[in-house]
């Protein structure tokens, strides 16, 4: 019999669908449960994931928020058969370890993408490189992105940065608008790569590292690499995969929304 445990945001649809659920399956605490059902939007789900990985249990997401690209979409007729016909995405997140102007070391992990962003009205003037050779040696603008292929379509997207395909081991490194050089694209990398990102001018121009929604204010060195030590597994309905979301981002048109 399948056994689950509810975590759901605060909103009211959320709790609408939550009732809805605890009359159809049986409900248990974590370590009993066959997976987390997680209730909410995508960034819900991203808190969840992180609060919730070390049980090592699968998440099946149900969508309550606006887009909800990590989520599925709530029938309740066929919750039972959808949770019965399901495929497994395995996603290993970005793990940032930052340095701040103090000295002070702070880790967390990101499924999306890891941003570095200016923090005052001045241009961040950062390098970027993977292993010992230099992806740019000085990149002036608001920012760059690390992104993974999950997250290829968020942030990444709004940026014009690639978009990448779920299995293909490659991590992007996008600009936000750099003013120098001006028409830099950014670079697909290797996802074993190991991303050092410096701070040129770190007392004129401040910048932010931010892992999804975890932000580290006066950062002067961000390295990034994926964990493969973790992983999620989420679940997502058979006409309803990650896969088949990213696909339809790459044709959608600007209008399409």
């Amino acid at each position: 019999m399948t056994k689950i445990y509810i975590c759901s945001d605060k909103n009211k649809r959320s709790k609408k669908i939550k009732e809805k659920i605890k009359k159809k399956i049986k409900l248990t605490n974590i370590k009993n449960c066959n997976f987390i059902l997680v209730i909410g939007g995508d960034g819900f789900m991203l808190e969840t994931l992180k609060k919730y990985y070390k049980f090592k249990k699968p998440f099946y997401g149900i969508n309550s928020g606006d887009y909800g690209f990590l989520m599925n979409k709530f029938s309740s007729k066929k919750l039972i058969y959808n949770l019965n016909k399901i495929d497994i995405i395995k996603i290993s997140p970005l793990e940032m370890v930052v340095k701040n102007k103090l000295g002070k070391i702070k880790k967390s992990i990101a499924v999306n993408e890891i941003s570095v962003l200016r923090q005052s009205r001045q241009a961040a003037s950062i390098s970027v490189k993977s292993g010992s050779k230099y992806i740019i040696k000085k990149l002036r603008g608001d920012g760059l992105l690390v992104s993974t292929p999950a997250g290829s379509t968020a942030y990444n997207l709004s940026v014009h940065g690639p978009i990448l395909n779920l299995n293909s081991s490659k991590l992007a490194i996008s600009p936000v608008s750099p003013f120098r050089p001006r028409r830099w694209k950014g670079k697909i990398i290797n996802n074993k790569s190991l991303i050092e990102i410096k701070n040129l001018n770190p007392k004129k121009r401040p910048i932010s590292a931010v892992a999804d929604n975890v932000e580290v204010r006066n950062a002067v060195k961000i390295k990034v690499k994926e964990n493969k030590k973790i992983i999620f597994n989420l679940m997502y309905n058979k006409n309803n995969s990650i896969e088949k979301k990213i696909k339809i981002e790459q044709i959608r048109k600007e209008t399409e929304y």
